[in-house]
């Protein structure tokens, strides 16, 4: 074989291998344990609405990066959109009532920053459904749980704290006060 051919070959094979991409990752924000949810209460918790930030708002996962930077992960993606992963989580977390409620949930903040912690910043709007509506009850809660240095610490930090904010929820929900639950 002839030297020119040899090293265009071996050119075309360092182009081919270069253009490899690593493989995409998904994550998911529902853990692999089911919460021990009691489904005998008689009523529901119902998701009427999640919203989250427009810069989370994609199929990637974002992280912080600094004071003011964000990265955005081309082979971390979320199983599904961020809102959709939110939704799944939280019924898969939320405890029935004894009632029948609707809550609507507006993510002020969904921060990953890797090795730190992971942060959770949702307002939120419970009102009771059916004929004897009581005042709606509007909180806001801050979740934060700390992180290793990898994505998969971040992800279940995220986890740890949706499970957390669904607790708040449950437990707001079989109040008849109109405080907000503290968080622990």
């Amino acid at each position: 074989m002839a030297l020119p051919l040899k090293i265009t070959l071996l050119t075309g094979l360092l182009l081919l291998t270069a253009c490899r991409s690593e493989p995409i990752q998904f994550h998911t924000l529902t853990p692999v344990q089911r919460s021990n949810a009691s489904l005998a209460a008689g009523g529901e918790i119902r998701i009427e609405s999640i919203t989250v930030p427009p810069q989370v708002d994609r199929p990637q996962i974002v992280i912080r990066q600094g004071d003011s930077g964000v990265a955005i992960l081309e082979t971390q993606w979320w199983a599904a959109s961020l809102v959709d992963e939110l939704r799944s989580a939280l019924v898969d977390q939320l405890a029935s009532s004894r009632k029948n409620l609707a809550v609507r949930i507006e993510v002020q903040r969904f921060d990953s920053i890797p090795g730190q912690y992971a942060l959770l910043d949702v307002k939120w709007r419970l009102r009771q459904t059916g004929t004897d509506e009581r005042t709606p009850l509007t909180c806001r809660t801050v979740v934060q749980s700390p992180s290793g240095p990898t994505i998969d610490d971040l992800v279940i930090a995220q986890q740890n704290n949706v499970k957390r904010f669904a607790a708040l929820l449950s437990q707001a929900a079989d109040k008849s006060s109109s405080e907000c639950p503290a968080v622990r």
